[in-house]
């Protein structure tokens, strides 16, 4: 069988996992009642305009999926556990690791393919073509030029402040806290994150996957960004990520990542827009305002938490970010 369309991409995956469908007021759970162990999907739709789908499930058996499908799509998200081989038209075969990802899809043929076992976890936005017909252009006409992407190519960056929201709202559906509004304000924020990241500079978070262009290194120097320089460098980026509290020196993460100091810095700052140690401390607030809106643990826990040795010194950091101290930042929560 080959799929038409994304519905039917889903129905076929669910149908696979034996997932029955279960409504709730504000979203619709996927499960196996009778086999927990399986996991579930959980879906908030405005039907034909956009979903959010959260997954957490393991593969019963292999099975794979053919697809043909027409449909116009723009997909982006976070996968954070999970593996998926894919082969598209006229394109040797691909994997998808763990990672966040965005593509605009057309015309898409090719097959999909699980492994049993497998365990998958993420989150994903799909956004229809009927929303930026129906309500997009006529309330902000020429807001998206879809050429500025690649079609059906697959981007494993996306912007931070994105990134963020996908996380929040997964959090929000954990604490049964999403409503519809509240989704479709997100959805639209995300298209505006999208529209001034690719109209700002020809350069930007998207062709700089592309097009690797030059970096300066000093003065004088200018050197070109290789394929395998980016790959260091959003290694880099992902082992920042995980290790946040305590992350590695620029000294120590260029020979984890194997490239130069100057390069990673320079190319680092060029790929993410901003430098090494921006990013790092962007993550430390990040993650020390989510632990002050959703736990109760005190000032001091929360900035050891994030790898400050005192709490002094993470207040004024939090201040200049957010604007207020993190006592009143949490009683605004």
């Amino acid at each position: 069988m080959v799929v038409k369309s994304n519905e039917e991409f889903k129905n076929a995956v669910l149908s696979t996992l034996s997932f029955s469908e279960i409504k709730s007021e504000h979203y619709t759970l996927y499960t196996n009642k009778k086999k927990p162990e399986l996991g579930y999907l959980i879906s908030y739709s405005r039907d034909g305009y956009y979903n959010l789908g959260i997954a957490d499930y393991t593969i019963p058996k292999d099975f794979s999926v053919s697809f043909d499908n027409p449909e116009f799509l723009m997909r982006f998200g976070i996968v954070y556990e999970g593996e998926t081989e894919f082969i598209i038209e006229d394109r040797p075969v691909s994997s998808f690791t763990p990672s966040t990802f965005f593509v605009v899809e057309k015309d898409l043929k090719g097959q999909q393919n699980w492994k049993k076992g497998q365990h998958f976890h993420g989150t994903e936005i799909t956004i229809f073509e009927s929303y930026f017909n129906d309500v997009i252009q006529p309330n902000f006409p020429n807001i998206m030029d879809f050429n500025a992407f690649i079609r059906n190519y697959t981007y494993i960056y996306l912007p931070l402040e994105i990134v963020e929201i996908i996380r929040q709202l997964q959090s929000l559906s954990y604490q049964n806290a999403l409503t519809s509004i509240y989704l479709e304000s997100k959805i639209l924020e995300c298209i505006a994150i999208l529209y001034n990241e690719v109209t700002r500079s020809s350069e930007n978070a998207f062709t700089n996957q592309i097009n690797y262009g030059n970096i300066n290194i000093g003065k004088d120097r200018v050197i070109k960004l290789t394929s395998s320089d980016i790959n260091a460098i959003q290694k880099a980026h992902d082992i920042l990520e995980k290790n946040y509290s305590n992350p590695p020196d620029i000294k120590t993460l260029s020979k984890m990542v194997f490239l130069n100091e100057q390069k990673l810095k320079a190319g680092f700052s060029k790929h993410y827009h901003m430098s090494i140690g921006e990013y790092t401390n962007h993550l430390k607030m990040r993650v020390a305002a989510n632990l002050l809106s959703t736990t109760d643990l005190s000032i001091e826990e929360v900035a050891h938490k994030v790898g400050y040795n005192y709490s002094a010194n993470f207040s004024k950091m939090f201040k200049k970010v957010y604007g207020k101290t993190p006592l009143k930042f949490r009683k605004t929560k």
